[in-house]
């Protein structure tokens, strides 16, 4: 009886790993995996130092806006300083003002506050030059369509009353998936020139933003005021979304992942070159 000789065995074992031996990519997808990957990190480290960028403005923003929160208030700009206010210049600056209240302007803004759901009071300040400055009297939790018929008295000439308080840009539009309905008087955001208008207030005469008295403001003016429930200023949110490190160090740990990636398949491509010149050497020395 025949036996298959040990070196023929040995010789067939050693010719299949040769044969078995992985193979290195092609010279095209090795470059289009380059190209890809060198795009990918630089768009993610370009987006992670715009978010850097980012972060360093809204820290300023933040650091400017609580200076003026501070500061000891100054007199509300007048009409010939209107075209020059600006967001970035004069949001939540500290101001002053003083005239009388037309009560009987006063516009219910939809509110939701620490102290619940219910209203703003916007009321016109008519100054001593004629001017018309819309004042956020404070809070009041009754809800606006209550408040839609005003049949109360504007104050007196004579009766001259003093505001403190944040200026404010006006709110555009309305709320979140809400717009304003000014035929329906149901407002959900402080549009200034809106409410001059449905209000029937001469436009050249309305500052293009609103003042939201503070706490000891709207407790001053409260014994004048003719609301059945008083309004409680001071109730201004000052917050700012700021994530951008965390979007930041997200986009660098993308592109720390792609160079890993990178590394990883340089690494397994010199594993499988090397494999395949050992397989190759094996195959060489079988045939010999």
């Amino acid at each position: 009886m025949s036996q298959t000789p040990r070196k023929r065995v040995t010789q067939g074992i050693e010719t299949g790993r040769a044969q078995a031996a992985p193979t290195s990519r092609s010279k095209a997808s090795l470059i289009f995996l380059a190209l890809c990957a060198g795009f990918f990190f630089i768009a993610f480290v370009a987006l992670g130092t715009w978010q850097v960028y980012r972060l360093q403005w809204k820290l300023a923003l933040i650091a400017k806006v609580d200076a003026r929160v501070h500061a000891a208030p100054v007199p509300a700009p007048g009409r010939d300083l209107w075209p020059q206010i600006s967001s970035d210049a004069d949001e939540y600056r500290r101001v002053s003002l003083s005239g009388r209240f037309l009560y009987s302007k006063t516009t219910a803004v939809q509110a939701s506050t620490d102290l619940g759901s219910g209203s703003w009071l916007l009321t016109p300040l008519q100054t001593a030059d004629g001017d018309l400055v819309l004042v956020n009297r404070g809070f009041v939790g009754t809800a606006p369509i209550k408040l839609i018929a005003s049949t109360a008295q504007d104050g007196p000439s004579e009766q001259q009353v003093e505001v403190v308080g944040l200026m404010r840009m006006s709110e555009k539009g309305g709320g979140f998936l809400r717009s304003n309905e000014p035929e329906q008087s149901r407002w959900y955001s402080r549009d200034v020139q809106a409410i001059a208008v449905a209000r029937g207030l001469p436009p050249d005469r309305v500052a293009p933003y609103f003042v939201d008295a503070d706490r000891a403001s709207s407790q001053a003016n409260a014994a004048s005021a003719p609301d059945a429930e008083k309004p409680v200023g001071g109730l201004t949110v000052i917050a700012f979304h700021n994530s951008h490190l965390v979007y930041a160090l997200t986009w660098y740990a993308l592109a720390l992942m792609i160079a890993g990636a990178g590394f990883w398949v340089v690494r397994d491509e010199r594993r499988r070159a090397g494999l395949a010149r050992l397989g190759q050497e094996k195959k060489d020395d079988v045939r010999y």
